[in-house]
């Protein structure tokens, strides 16, 4: 099995007890030398100025290459540019353009007054700038607002044509999901890479209700293994194992990056990625 490139994503700390487990993460994570780690808003955006922090944080003290998060929620397009502007300033030149969750409260997305109406207008503002490489997000299981069955990636061929390099996906469950997409966008003309992510399960019943909520369809013989599992408290062990099985058949599949959710925890996700044959780097003076 060919051993895959990794990538991470983060989100920002909104405590001080989410600083120190941000710093954690990131630092026993990085000397797996990701390709990059993205670095997420809240929902509707409320987490604006923490991201901006983190991602700055993690840039320069670890150097990594860092991809942070840049959505349509309540900025004008000025303010939406000035951020990004401000990224570039500090050396971050890698943004994933997303449209964003709907403010708390509301039941959907309204752009707001002089804003960004969908992450196309966002990504074709952002291209015109030059200075970034722009990721989008990709969703094999039909998006909640998507009108039709083909509207996925419909949209995601728009977002590439108006300038973005690649796609990571929202969490899926199986292999044949991924791969089902990726033949509709092959078909559509997308030849963009795009990147499946990766959701390392660290709560069942909270991973449930987020793929209730983001319109990710929950196998029967999922969640049965999951109550099996949980009743003999073998939760993780289970995760650990269906993650990387379901990593084994993307990669026998011509898959060659992964994108790991990792929730801020790194001891799922770092088994996982070992069992891949991904393995920290080591430097000259550890060995000296």
């Amino acid at each position: 099995m060919t051993t895959p490139r990794i990538s991470f994503e983060f989100f920002p700390p909104q405590n001080i007890e989410g600083a120190f487990r941000l710093a954690d993460t990131v630092r026993e994570l990085s000397p797996l030398d990701p390709t990059f780690v993205s670095v997420t808003y809240g929902a509707g955006g409320t987490t604006r100025e923490l991201t901006h922090d983190a991602v700055g944080t993690i840039h320069r003290r670890y150097g990594l290459n860092v991809a942070a998060h840049l959505t349509c929620v309540n900025a004008t397009r000025e303010e939406t540019l000035e951020i990004a502007h401000q990224y570039a300033e500090a050396g971050v030149t890698e943004i994933v353009a997303l449209r964003g969750d709907p403010p708390k409260g509301a039941d959907r997305f309204t752009a707001y007054q002089n804003g960004f109406a969908n992450s196309v207008e966002l990504i074709e503002a952002l291209a015109e700038t030059g200075k970034f490489n722009i990721r989008v997000g990709a969703y094999p299981d039909p998006h909640p607002d998507a009108g039709h069955a083909d509207a996925d990636v419909e949209w995601l061929k728009r977002k590439i044509d108006a300038g973005a390099s690649s796609a990571i996906t929202q969490f899926f469950f199986e292999a044949e999901t991924f791969f089902r997409f990726r033949d509709k966008c092959e078909k559509a003309g997308i030849d963009a890479p795009i990147i499946p992510g990766i959701l390392p399960i660290q709560s069942w019943s909270g991973v449930k209700k987020f793929a209730k909520a983001c319109g990710a369809p929950v196998p029967v013989w999922l969640d049965e293994a999951y109550e099996r599992a949980i009743r003999d408290g073998r939760e993780e062990l289970l995760s650990i194992s269906l993650a990387t099985e379901l990593c084994s058949e993307l990669i026998d599949g011509g898959v060659e990056d992964l994108h790991f959710y990792t929730l801020n925890k790194t001891d799922i996700t770092r088994d996982i990625v070992h069992a891949l044959g991904v393995t920290p780097r080591v430097s000259l003076a550890q060995v000296a």
